[in-house]
């Protein structure tokens, strides 16, 4: 028996400033707080317990806080005292996450949006099917170095006429 395709519950980002990230998803996007800014210390507390058996032993506190998208996926934001940003923070080559997507009709607005929060946009907006299809697509950062896509139409539509 074939397993049935799992929903996706959330993502976690790990930002320098958890206040900023906030501003910046809530201005840019809309998302919405589901649990306020709080902090976290390495203890016996159940939460404690459950990110020393994630993080290990080898830190004290970090700050956290849950956001959420319009289709009900969580946006998990860290923020952890010794953070540091990636000299190349676009290592696409190695293996692991590198990019999560957001959808939007108006991709070229988005974009805007982005780039006056402080983002960037990291290459030009591309058609995926010029001339057959307006799906539309484009690579950007927020301020944080956190790189992601926006798609104009959903994952199931872009791809579901098969290969490009």
């Amino acid at each position: 028996m074939l397993p049935y395709p799992r929903s996706f519950s959330h993502i976690g980002l790990s930002v320098p400033n958890l206040e900023e990230a906030i501003k910046f998803y809530k201005e840019v996007f809309g998302w919405y707080i589901l649990m306020e800014p709080s902090d976290v210390q390495n203890d016996d507390s159940p939460i404690g317990q459950m990110c020393r058996d994630v993080f290990g032993d080898d830190w004290d506190t970090f700050r956290i806080a849950h956001l959420s998208t319009g289709d009900k996926i969580g946006v998990e934001m860290f923020e952890f005292p010794q953070n540091e940003k990636p000299e190349n923070n676009f290592e696409y080559w190695k293996t692991g996450i590198f990019h999560f997507c957001i959808q939007d009709p108006d991709v070229e607005g988005m974009v805007e949006k982005i780039v006056e929060h402080g983002g960037k946009q990291r290459m030009p907006i591309r058609e995926y099917y010029p001339g057959e299809k307006p799906y539309r697509m484009v690579y950007v950062e927020d301020p944080f170095g956190n790189i992601f896509e926006i798609y104009s139409h959903s994952y199931e539509l872009t791809y579901s006429d098969g290969a490009y």
